[in-house]
């Protein structure tokens, strides 16, 4: 495999974060699949290689994606189930669709797989039940909960990930990952310089207990699939980095896409709600990268 870039199939592709993190690894993503309209119109838009929308739950899947010879299979099932806002249903739809995934991988067989999910599926039933068949299945099983921050990725985002390889030890590219962590968490401001053209923006906060109003000397707060203006009723939370409305404002979509680390010239398409929930449902461009990054270095031989 060393010789030629290897094969990857992004499953849940969404607007294409992972794909692109991939792709500027070296790795050649030939195929997609997901079945969000709004969302495969925007990948389609930015990349070559095709996406097939359809439900992943259909029986056809498995032989679609085998037929793509995957070297590696990546992908982040939709995981409102397991999410605070979701009201962490185990038994959903969705958290079926985690486990599709790994029926779907222990069939296709590729070498190495990458499952990217909210860092609440941690201690979940459906997770236990996933890495079970991971392990049985032969996988050697690196996984755990990340911070985008210390991944090139100016926000403050932890995302849990199995990185899997077939035939591997539990934890092989643990070493390679933890070296390669930033010290300290990237700044609005490291990432992007005076770009906003602002010091402090609001982000709207799940509930008015937290804080909404950020500096860009910081990370920014994880981007939701929401982006609402400053209710004009809004009260200064006492941990809000600004308490003058005339120095705040509201981040627009390109914006928001930037702290997700898409490039500046990545295309979105659609109405601004659709828009706005692939930006927040997508993995970070950056965050895929540094992992896609360590495994192409376990995959070229590099040593913990």
């Amino acid at each position: 495999m060393a010789s030629k870039k290897p094969r990857v199939v992004d499953l849940f592709s969404g607007c294409g974060g992972m794909t692109l993190g991939f792709e500027k690894a070296g790795f050649n993503v030939v195929a997609a699949f997901d079945n969000w309209k709004p969302a495969v119109e925007v990948y389609r838009a930015n990349f070559r290689h095709p996406i097939t929308q359809m439900d992943l739950g259909e029986p056809e899947a498995i032989s679609l994606i085998k037929s793509e010879d995957p070297d590696v299979i990546v992908g982040g099932p939709p995981c409102q189930d397991f999410s605070i806002a979701g009201g962490r249903d185990f038994e959903g739809k969705r958290a079926n669709l985690t486990l599709r995934f790994a029926e779907i991988v222990i069939s296709a067989a590729p070498k190495y797989f990458v499952m990217e999910n909210v860092y609440n599926i941690q201690g979940t039933p459906v997770l236990t039940k996933v890495l079970e068949q991971f392990s049985a299945a032969g996988y050697g099983l690196t996984h755990g909960v990340f911070d985008a921050s210390l991944m090139n990725v100016p926000q403050k985002r932890k995302r849990y990930f199995i990185i899997g390889e077939h035939g591997g030890q539990d934890d092989g590219i643990r070493n390679l990952i933890d070296q390669s962590l930033a010290d300290e968490s990237l700044t609005v401001r490291q990432y992007l310089g005076d770009k906003l053209n602002t010091d402090f923006y609001y982000m709207h906060p799940r509930s008015y207990a937290r804080r909404a109003i950020f500096s860009v000397d910081e990370p920014s707060a994880t981007i939701r699939g929401v982006n609402r203006p400053i209710p004009q009723t809004y009260q200064f939370h006492n941990a809000d980095a600004a308490k003058n409305f005339e120095k705040i404002r509201a981040l627009n979509s390109s914006e928001r896409a930037l702290l997700q680390s898409f490039p500046e010239d990545f295309v979105f398409l659609g109405p601004k709600t659709s828009v706005e929930q692939m930006i927040g449902n997508a993995v970070p461009v950056n965050m895929a990268n540094f992992i896609a990054q360590r495994l192409m270095e376990k995959i070229s031989g590099k040593s913990n």
